[in-house]
């Protein structure tokens, strides 16, 4: 008995080894490949990139809205039918929500920041566009000429009087200045708080955006300072009193939010679908017009293609356009506004990186596996870290190496770096996986600009955002287009990748007991891997049809194959 089960699961793991070190998923992807890289040359992602980098970003605000209306101005160039006006049969879908918002949007218009008796001023708007935090009021006509306090610590503004006075403080937050306004009559608050990952001795311009909370009955200002001007202003203290003079002018008025959702209907299973999302907001470059880019010649490309004939996708595609997280997981929350049921979610955040001036490299964040709770080996997070998740965490299933697989095969097209980190959360596709659908990441990390008004045009890289593009549609070409030979080949896929990921980890889990560790604890990592593996084998059975029985079978001797593999330590 034990022989017959052995002979048949060994095999299986021996051409799955085989397998991964030859052609992994090939088969299935690289029909995709060859008709997406021809088209994919990353001139509209640019252009828009180019565009919405422009303007400051949130909700309702005009340069939000003006993304919005050049991604609907780019869908119907490429076929895309308004909603309303569309046909049954039409394939091509597009509209636009509108909805009321719970508070007026915000927009920068102009700030300066001057030492009194200095030549020129330590900040300008015009050259530090992040300087003003969001949701700040403008001072009165003429700006406001005041003393400069320098708060040391929070103990200090208990016993300070500060009506009057404009706080500095590269120790203390606006959170623990802002009641000195409302309460005690300051006027406004300077803050410094620049991450060491941002490189502000080298970067010493950079500003990373801030944002105070919107309060109609209090209206109040800040300024965050870059590492130049705070040591500026520092200087000058030291020296004795100093005052400065602020002007800010902001807008804050009523509007409404947009949404973007197109749809490209599915021929035969139009309710399945899977979903890339990006957002708008955000004042940068990089962060996030290139999703943004990227996704849109991304919806005008599957559009060509379908047109020419080239390619006809049986589930449903979507790409949303919206305010970060709050779109899409409103998307998936508001069943009622749409048909098809979410199979896959794909978050663009960052994706069109120069690494070579902004630093890191692409990285695919992964759905919650074992390496988002033993962080080792090749395995790190990024520098916006995240916190240990535990066993029942986990999000077992073949999206992770399904991706990666199909991004390294573009990598080594183009000589393109591709790693991954742990879950971390923070973006797009973290609603996904809130409401258990598989769900991750496509982003850069570390940036030296990241959320600072470094984060420009010419920090961009067309041929990166090509790249990301060009893996991203044939992953989701793949999936939506799944059938018995996809399915074939994931199991091998999936199989191979436990086979090598449990041989690392058991030589990890060996040097780790040789330096002393608990064997208990290096056994639980080892059965936890397995368990993850036979679970994301398991999940490939939302591709097999009911009476397909004995591909089903096959996804449990498969499964009893990964656990077979782990020793006893």
């Amino acid at each position: 008995m034990k022989f017959k089960v052995f002979f048949p699961l060994f095999l299986l793991v021996i051409s799955a080894t085989s397998f991964a070190q030859n052609a992994p998923l090939q088969k299935v992807t690289d029909p995709y490949f060859e008709i997406v890289r021809p088209e994919f040359k990353g001139d509209l992602a640019y252009e828009t990139v180019a565009l919405v980098e422009q303007y400051w970003r949130i909700a309702g605000n005009t340069g939000f809205n003006k993304a919005v209306f050049k991604i609907a101005e780019e869908l119907e160039s490429a076929g895309y039918v308004l909603e309303e006006n569309a046909k049954d049969n039409d394939r091509f879908v597009y509209r636009i929500e509108r909805r009321d918002m719970n508070r007026p949007t915000w927009e920068p218009v102009s700030s300066t920041l001057k030492i009194e008796g200095s030549e020129g001023f330590l900040l300008s708007s015009e050259t530090n566009r992040n300087m003003i935090y969001q949701y700040s009021s403008s001072t009165p006509a003429g700006g406001i000429t005041a003393e400069v306090l320098y708060i040391e610590n929070k103990e200090a503004l208990e016993t300070l009087d500060v009506s009057g006075k404009i706080l500095f403080s590269d120790q203390v937050s606006y959170r623990t200045l802002q009641s000195s306004v409302a309460e005690k009559g300051a006027l406004g608050i300077l803050t410094y708080d620049m991450p060491s990952y941002l490189l502000p001795e080298k970067n010493t311009t950079s500003i990373q955006f801030r944002g105070l909370r919107y309060d109609e009955n209090n209206p109040a200002w800040a300024i965050a300072m870059s590492f130049e001007a705070k040591e500026k202003l520092k200087e000058a203290l030291e020296k004795g009193p100093v005052s400065v003079h602020v002007e800010i002018e902001t807008k804050i008025y009523e509007s409404e939010e947009l949404t973007v959702v197109a749809n490209v209907k599915g021929s035969q299973l139009p309710l399945e679908s899977l979903v890339f999302s990006a957002h708008i907001q955000e004042p940068g470059a990089n962060d996030n017009a290139t999703g943004v880019g990227t996704q849109l010649e991304m919806a005008k490309i599957t559009a060509d293609l379908m047109q020419q004939g080239k390619l006809d996708l049986k589930r449903t595609l979507t790409f949303l356009w919206g305010d970060e997280i709050i779109s899409t997981r409103r998307y998936i929350q508001e069943k009622e506004k749409r048909e098809p049921e979410i199979n896959w979610g794909i978050s663009l955040d960052m994706v069109g990186e120069n690494t070579d001036v902004t630093g890191g490299t692409f990285l695919i964040e992964k759905m919650p596996d074992p390496s988002a709770i033993w962080t080792r080996g090749e395995d790190k997070h990024s520098e916006w870290g995240g916190r240990p998740l535990s066993v029942e965490d986990m999000k077992p299933h073949y999206l992770n190496d399904f991706i990666l697989t199909n991004f390294e095969s573009q990598g080594e097209y183009a000589d393109w770096v591709v790693k991954t980190n742990p879950f971390e959360g923070g973006s797009d596709h973290t609603p996904f996986l809130q409401a258990d659908i598989p769900g991750l990441l496509l982003w850069h990390f570390t940036d030296q600009f990241y959320h600072t008004d470094n984060d420009r045009l010419d920090n961009v890289s067309q041929k990166t955002m090509v790249n990301v593009g060009t893996a991203a549609l044939v992953s989701a070409y793949t999936l939506l287009n799944a059938d018995e030979k996809t399915v074939d080949q994931l199991m091998l896929m999936i199989a191979a990748k436990a086979k090598i990921r449990l041989l690392t980890e058991v030589e990890l889990s060996k040097k780790a007991i040789a330096e002393g560790g608990s064997k208990e604890e290096e056994q639980k990592i080892l059965d936890t891997w397995a368990d993850y593996y036979a679970n994301a084998m398991d999940s490939i059975k939302d591709l097999i049809p009911a009476e397909d029985e004995g591909r089903l079978r096959r996804i449990t001797l498969a499964k009893e194959a990964i656990k077979a593999q782990v020793p006893k330590l």
